[in-house]
């Protein structure tokens, strides 16, 4: 009688990636980085290596990814042109995940196209790149900022954590003294 001990498989004990994962988690980074997400917000969000994403980011941008800190202060989102821009995109995302029955990262990428739409729509600007929603979406879901609805036209807005908020008033029903007044170009010749 043999007693040898039977082999095991070469990868015994690793967990088996499955294909059809690596190719989701691939198609979530290439959907990211087309909208703007820096490659912190990629590695926080795809289960994909470093060395990965970085080749994917320099594929589809040509370039490397930007280097630095990521937004890191709820101040930002509550000032007065953001916070419209902020609220519009945490209604659009809280919209995705309870009437669309997204869950985060999809809840967050549909939020934000919808966003964008809208501001398109508006002709207006948007306020918000990719990476400064996501961290806006990071601060409401760890409890740093809230929603607070506004007694005057109902909307509900971005506001800090634990501001008060029962007779709250938001920024558009009653902008701050020099709201929407910059500076105008002047040209020499006027000047004189």
């Amino acid at each position: 009688m043999d007693a040898r001990i039977p082999a095991e498989p070469p990868h015994a004990g690793m967990p088996v990636k499955s294909v059809l994962q690596d190719m989701e988690q691939t198609r979530l980074a290439v959907e990211m980085i087309g909208l703007g997400a820096r490659l912190q917000v990629l590695e926080s969000e795809v289960s994909l290596p470093r060395v990965r994403l970085l080749r994917l980011y320099k594929e589809l941008c040509g370039v490397s990814p930007p280097k630095g800190m990521l937004p890191f202060s709820t101040d930002w989102f509550v000032t007065w042109r953001p916070n419209a821009h902020a609220s519009m995109l945490l209604n659009a995302y809280r919209f995705m995940r309870r009437g669309g029955g997204l869950d985060g990262t999809r809840a967050m990428l549909a939020g934000f196209r919808m966003y964008r739409e809208h501001v398109g729509v508006i002709g207006e600007a948007a306020e918000l790149s990719f990476t400064r929603a996501w961290t806006l979406v990071r601060f409401y879901e760890r409890g740093m900022l809230q929603l607070a609805r506004c007694q005057c036209c109902g909307g509900k807005y971005v506001v800090h954590a634990h501001d008060p908020r029962r007779h709250y008033i938001c920024r558009l029903c009653m902008p701050p003294a020099r709201a929407g007044k910059s500076r105008k170009p002047t040209t020499a010749g006027a000047a004189g």
